[in-house]
């Protein structure tokens, strides 16, 4: 698994990532680079393949181990995007950062956020990408052996609901509380925008899916856009997607 992990985040990496920054971002391939629950690093080793400097960060030590094997020359710190400490430990600061599905993990967004602040550089970009909290699949409910991985909204029930069910229809004993959890540390739209507002920011390019990129990779669904509904949005969408600048005060 964790094979197909690194292939499919460096195949990614080539037909979307970067296209799109090397249109978004001026002389993109000039450029530092951090990601942000880097996995096993197939983003980084296809920067890295045109020239760029690379650094991940990477909260699992077994996923930064498989990606530091599978290219030693990889520099991958074991860390937590919320630790005060983590600007010091990496001694460097940064002209893009990337953080791709995993803001939404995260309990404490404002720590979070102020560490990429900490560690973009003046008029550097940030790219963030995450399901909203409210959408249909934010429970991440997706990873059930039986149906109930096919049906929306379903973290919104009560758990006495959900956890008989579950075991009535053979789901692992934790399965309830997993998807319990990826709600609970949700990211809504309006939460990241305001977290962005409060840092100066300032959004470049912003898209929300029906369709997300990744999935034409995964399942081969063409990329579906949403228009930038205010409150609909936040319930229908699977996916945000944003470039930022941050710009001085």
């Amino acid at each position: 698994m964790a094979e197909k992990h690194f292939y499919e985040q460096k195949q990614y990496t080539k037909e979307y990532l970067l296209p799109y920054f090397q249109k978004l971002i001026p002389d993109f391939h000039k450029k530092s680079v951090l990601e942000v629950g880097c996995a096993e690093g197939g983003l980084l080793e296809a920067l890295q393949e045109i020239g760029m400097h690379v650094v991940g960060v990477e909260l699992s030590p077994e996923r930064a181990e498989t990606a530091v094997k599978k290219n030693p020359n990889l520099k991958i710190l074991v860390g937590d995007i919320t630790d005060p400490k983590l600007s010091e430990r990496l001694s460097e600061t940064f002209d893009v950062i990337i953080i791709r599905e995993v803001i939404e993990h995260v309990p404490n967004k404002k720590s979070a956020f102020d560490n990429l602040g900490k560690l973009l550089n003046d008029n550097g970009f940030l790219y963030i990408s995450f399901p909203p909290k409210r959408s249909p699949f934010a429970g991440h409910q997706q990873i059930a052996k039986s149906f109930l991985k096919a049906i929306p909204y379903l973290h919104i029930l009560p758990k006495f609901v959900l956890k008989p069910t579950a075991r009535l229809l053979g789901e692992n004993d934790g399965y309830v509380d997993e998807i319990k959890l990826h709600y609970s540390t949700g990211c809504t739209i309006h939460e990241f925008e305001f977290q962005c507002l409060l840092r100066n920011f300032m959004p470049i390019k912003k898209d929300f899916f029906l369709f997300r990129p990744i999935y034409a990779l995964r399942f081969g669904l063409p990329t579906i856009k949403l228009p930038k509904i205010p409150i609909l949005k936040e319930y229908i969408s699977f996916g945000c997607e944003s470039l930022l600048q941050n710009k001085p005060f």
